[in-house]
């Protein structure tokens, strides 16, 4: 085994020590049936045991002293070193064309610091560990089973923690919000779309004393006209044509001792509302096709992007209906109105972001917040995210810089800085250049690393600079 990498700067008892160490991790891992490797702080392989060698293809004694993406272009230790977390059943993709379940640890000292890194194969085919599954699936009590199957399809999974942001519009909302779930009382919650009235309607629920019963969503624009009501209600078998056997349980009788929430209100059709206004009156629900109203215990809470009292003026929109979901009313700002509160959801964002891409993004640069913080976010919170993970997925470091984000935001500032509007053209020149001298900033000068950035040849960048008179750096 080449062990030079590691021996410079080593003691003579110290290298003794550590070939010692690695020799007894070898003999003890080698006679192990599982898929094992062990990597130093520099993600350098100290051992491969003969399974995880085999699995590979390779052999143990060419492998060890190289770094494990030279082994394994896919692999995320990288990447776990710099989050210091470990990753537990993650499936991953090896170059031999296997798909696996594995564990990636990474194991820290005292101080926090990496020291080495742990690796293990779970299982070496998916289709296997989705065999395993199966058949304990068939070993489960059937009701805890279903119990937990309704548990995760129909519960909240967002709380007033996962709701960022500490300017004074949206820490009023956040106030409304927490004072309703000590309620039972209807919520609508209004606000333009994008900005976050679903986190909302989880919070409240999973704030409320009905958090361990269902919380049930239905959008009501998502759904055909003459398909909600059997949706909202259920249906009796035979009820109509196509009517499945057994009949169909509503949304409603879902909802039962816990939440319904109506999003896109204001787009639900005139008959529906008559029903609805029915069910908020009497407290019972009667499925299509039946004579008889079953009693349910449901709390309501609506949200619409829409001005309801617009629509009620043109006749599209019942106003008993209105007065009886408007009981408590939370205005959820937009975000142009709580611009404050961009750094704080960027840094939240990010992290999500990161996490679900396997990216490691330390930050936004100054000059690119900057940007963030003079446009005015039209999606709101969505446009925002959007934004960010196309920026995550263009970069090339670590920092988010202008030249990152879309055209239209950095122009915004542009025009705005201005305080004019001006040619199409000369627009899209003052972009070009900012973006051109942002990446030799970033880039440190080196010209075809810039124009590698920037997608073009380095003879377009030359030409460029010198139109714009960007000099040589």
């Amino acid at each position: 085994m080449d062990y030079q990498y590691m021996l410079r700067d080593m003691k003579k008892e110290d290298i003794i020590l550590n070939q010692y160490f690695i020799s007894m991790i070898s003999k003890i891992f080698d006679p192990i049936p599982v898929s094992i490797i062990l990597i130093d702080k520099d993600t350098r392989i100290l051992m491969l045991n003969k399974e995880f060698a085999s699995f590979l293809g390779v052999k143990s004694e060419e492998v060890i002293g190289k770094k494990v993406i030279e082994v394994d272009p896919n692999t995320r230790f990288p990447y776990v070193f710099k989050t210091k977390k470990a990753e537990l059943s993650w499936k991953h993709s090896f170059n031999n064309g296997h798909t696996a379940i594995v564990h990636r640890i990474p194991i820290l000292d005292e101080k926090g610091e990496v020291l080495y890194g742990f690796g293990l194969v779970l299982f070496g085919d998916v289709n296997d560990f989705r065999d395993i599954v199966n058949k304990n699936k068939l070993l489960e009590d059937e009701i805890s089973h279903y119990k937990a199957q309704l548990k995760m399809v129909y519960g909240a999974a967002y709380s007033w923690e996962n709701i960022t942001g500490e300017s004074e519009k949206i820490t009023q909302a956040k106030y409304f919000g927490k004072k309703a779930a000590n309620t039972d009382s209807t919520v609508l919650l209004i606000g333009e779309s994008g900005t976050g009235k679903e986190l909302f309607a989880h919070a409240i629920h999973n704030g409320s004393k009905r958090s361990t019963y269902p919380f049930v969503k239905l959008n009501c624009a998502a759904i055909p006209n003459e398909l909600l009501e059997s949706e909202l209600f259920g249906y009796e078998e035979g009820a109509f044509t196509g009517a499945k056997k057994g009949g169909k349980t509503g949304k409603f009788e879902l909802a039962n001792k816990g939440t319904i929430f109506l999003d896109e209100i204001g787009d639900m059709p005139m008959n529906m509302q008559v029903k609805l206004l029915r069910v908020l009156q009497e407290k019972e629900i009667e499925k299509v096709g039946s004579s008889q109203s079953r009693k349910i215990d449901v709390r309501v809470i609506a949200a619409t992007n829409k001005d309801l009292k617009k629509l009620i003026q043109q006749g599209k929109f019942r106003e008993d209906l209105f007065y009886r979901l408007n009981v408590v009313m939370i205005e959820i700002p937009s975000l142009r109105e709580r611009l404050y509160d961009i750094e704080a959801l960027c840094s939240t964002l990010l992290s999500k972001i990161t996490n679900r891409l396997g990216k490691y993004v330390t930050g936004i640069s100054e000059s690119a917040m900057n940007y963030l913080k003079t446009y005015k976010w039209p999606g709101n919170v969505r446009e925002l995210e959007n934004v960010l993970e196309r920026a995550v997925n263009l970069l090339e470091g670590e920092t988010i810089m202008p030249m990152h984000l879309p055209v239209n935001i950095v122009k915004n500032k542009v025009r705005e800085e201005t305080g004019q509007i001006r040619e199409l053209r000369e627009i899209i020149e003052e972009v070009e250049k900012e973006a051109i001298l942002q990446c030799l900033e970033y880039t440190k000068g080196n010209k075809q690393s810039a124009a590698k950035l920037l997608n073009i040849s380095r003879t377009s960048l030359y030409e460029k600079m010198e139109r714009y008179l960007i000099l040589s750096q």
